[in-house]
């Protein structure tokens, strides 16, 4: 049944998906305008949607859960990046690929669906996935399509995204919570990241053509690795760890970070390789791929988790 759910809600940031493609097609906006919505996004609406993660009341159980959720996604990031490393020459994998099979679209998909499927009060839950993998793919992913070794630690550090978790934790810690208007209006704010990540995801989505579909023939491999074989090693090193032992509410909390790690290729990716002069056309297309395979692939690997 939440399999079911899980489905239904993806499809529901699909059709937004579909409003974003439409308005390419009729020729109201162009492609270009992606730009200007990965901005927002960035630099307003996900920080707001992370502080306003962090707004909940600290109890041992939230605090316990937390910490579960913490170690999760450093086994999954870690297990990602190592995996990814092991496979670049046996698979022949590009930077790009790498990039694309290690980062999910977490901080822009997982949110509503939790919120969808469990509730607000679960959202904490999700700010570990997306702090841990931030940090990763700032660091060893912009490595990673620089071509570089060495790793700037002031913009993993002052990147927008840690900043607000820095807040939001802070905010967290000391149980500060947000005055009314201001608390409402992060809130209102945060909650836009599903819908515009869809309508982004959409504008890039229009200007594809599908020739370029058939000019990109090993499309399969990262596809399959992002959507099925990492998120089912996932699924099994969680399993195997036996971490639903360590927490109350350690099913639902483990859900959410393999909801994180099934979820499509970063569009982060895409930006970054396409200010670092690395294939960007070929990322737009493993991000969108990935985005339109996820609500088959998403729902069965939740699937296979409840059994």
């Amino acid at each position: 049944m939440l399999s079911l759910t899980l489905a239904w809600n993806i499809f529901t940031l699909f059709i937004i998906m579909a409003m974003g493609f439409a308005l390419v097609k009729t020729g109201i906006a162009k492609p270009e305008h992606s730009h200007g919505v990965s901005l927002l996004s960035l630099y307003v609406v996900s920080p707001c949607m992370i502080i306003s993660a962090f707004q909940v009341e600290l109890t041992d159980d939230l605090r316990a859960g937390f910490m579960l959720s913490c170690l999760a996604a450093v086994i999954v990031q870690a297990s990602y990046n190592l995996v990814c490393f092991l496979l670049k020459r046996p698979l022949g994998l590009t930077a790009v690929e790498r990039a694309s099979v290690t980062y999910s679209n977490a901080g822009n998909l997982i949110i509503p669906l939790v919120v969808s499927l469990l509730g607000s009060e679960w959202v904490i839950y999700c700010t570990p996935f997306i702090f841990v993998q931030n940090a990763f793919l700032w660091s060893v992913g912009k490595s990673t399509l620089q071509g570089k070794t060495t790793v700037d630690w002031r913009q993993i550090v002052l990147s927008p995204n840690m900043i607000a978790t820095y807040v939001g934790g802070l905010l967290f810690l000391l149980q500060i919570e947000l005055p009314g208007p201001l608390g409402s209006a992060v809130s209102s704010v945060g909650s836009m990241i599903g819908p515009l990540a869809m309508l982004l995801t959409g504008l890039i989505m229009g200007g594809i053509k599908a020739s370029d579909l058939v000019r990109f023939r090993r499309l399969p491999v990262p596809v399959l690795l992002r959507l099925v074989a990492l998120p089912l090693l996932a699924l099994g090193a969680m399993k195997l760890l036996l971490l639903a032992n360590l927490a109350p509410d350690a099913s639902n909390i483990l859900l959410i970070t393999l909801l994180g790690a099934a979820a499509p290729a970063a569009s982060t990716v895409n930006q970054m390789a396409n200010i670092y002069g690395n294939d960007a056309g070929y990322a737009s297309i493993i991000n969108v791929v990935t985005t339109l395979l996820c609500i088959i692939t998403m729902p069965l690997i939740v699937a296979v988790y409840l059994l």
